[in-house]
């Protein structure tokens, strides 16, 4: 990992205004309001970094809109590096409506035609950092349409060749794709790229979804809420491809580490979670990834920089929303003292 970049970490993908339920428990049909948060996986991890105290910058695109404002202007109060956001006046900023109702039931609804993040251009990606930063960090959505998919794997072919760590939320969104089976094919194409990629068990399993050597699934098969499979196995194919590291977050359970020795031997860790009563688990993995990158930018071990990770997720499930309420440095690291720490 290069020590002489400007930014600790680069931020690549979608961003948005989240309107959470305030009527936790009810029905969607029967919601009354929702309070405004900023959302988008990649915006959310760079928020959570820059929290903790890494040097963050976002490359997202924004629309010639209010929302466009309300996202910009949390970005800004938090620190994060905006000046690379370009706005777009032929596309709107992206919005998501999110339902809570625990213990298992957090509907969600996307509303991402004509986004501004999916125009992101090789000329948004050419007037931003990646190629000043430690590590580049983008989300497996970027992938699923053009100009941003051609962008996304220009800007990580740009970070690697300058020495960045590139690390993949998998973040695999089933709608968002013409046919779900077509986000495996886009995942594998760019993993050669990928130092370390993370996801659920379900979005590991969807990023080797129709590979010939791995697993065929039907259509029919296949939904945002599970994808079936021998997760060991989907490991080692992505591993096969490129990642040094694929991290499998567990929720509950906290986290698996799949990574490679110095020998070149394959291992595995399990790192657990904080037992925590849980409110939203909406934005949890970003939380995770968030923490997990601070720990990966600072030289810990894969166990010591998951354990963070899983400490940053127990917070924000306590909480009501996901970037607004990421946990600083001193605040993730008194609630895992109290705790057995990390």
């Amino acid at each position: 990992m290069r020590a002489d970049a400007t930014y600790d970490s680069c931020h690549m993908g979608r961003s948005s205004i989240d309107l959470y339920a305030n009527d936790v428990g009810a029905p969607f049909p029967e919601i009354g309001s929702f309070a405004a948060y900023v959302g988008g996986s990649p915006t959310n991890i760079s928020v959570g970094g820059r929290r903790l105290g890494l040097n963050t910058a976002l490359l997202t695109g924004l629309g010639e809109d209010p929302v466009g404002d309300f996202v910009l202007e949390f970005l800004r109060a938090e620190g994060v590096e905006t000046r690379f956001i370009p706005r777009k006046t032929d596309n709107r900023t992206s919005a998501v409506v999110l339902g809570i109702e625990p213990p298992d039931k957090f509907p969600l609804v996307f509303y991402r035609d004509n986004c501004a993040d999916i125009a992101l251009t090789i000329d948004d990606v050419l007037a931003a950092p990646v190629t000043d930063c430690r590590v580049f960090q983008f989300a497996g959505t970027n992938l699923s349409r053009d100009p941003s998919r051609s962008s996304t794997c220009f800007a990580a072919e740009s970070a690697k060749r300058a020495g960045a760590r590139v690390m993949l939320d998998i973040d695999f969104r089933s709608d968002q794709w013409h046919d779900p089976r077509a986000f495996g094919v886009a995942i594998r194409s760019v993993l050669p790229l990928v130092d370390v990629a993370l996801g659920t068990e379900d979005e590991i399993n969807a990023a080797v979804l129709m590979d010939p050597d791995q697993v065929s699934v039907a259509h029919s098969q296949v939904s945002d809420a599970t994808v079936s499979g021998d997760v060991d196995a989907s490991v080692a194919r992505l591993m096969e491809l490129g990642p040094t590291a694929v991290v499998q977050k567990r929720g509950a359970e906290g986290a698996r580490v799949h990574s490679v020795s110095a020998d070149g031997a394959r291992e595995s860790v399990d790192v657990p979670g904080f037992p925590v009563e849980i409110a939203n688990i909406l934005g949890a993995g970003d939380a995770f990834g968030a923490g997990f990158l601070y720990g990966y930018v600072q030289g810990w071990d894969w166990y010591r920089s998951a354990r963070l990770g899983n400490a940053c997720g127990a917070i924000v499930v306590t909480e009501h929303g996901c970037a607004n309420f990421m946990p600083t440095y001193d605040e993730v690291m008194a609630f895992a003292d109290a705790r057995g720490g990390l």
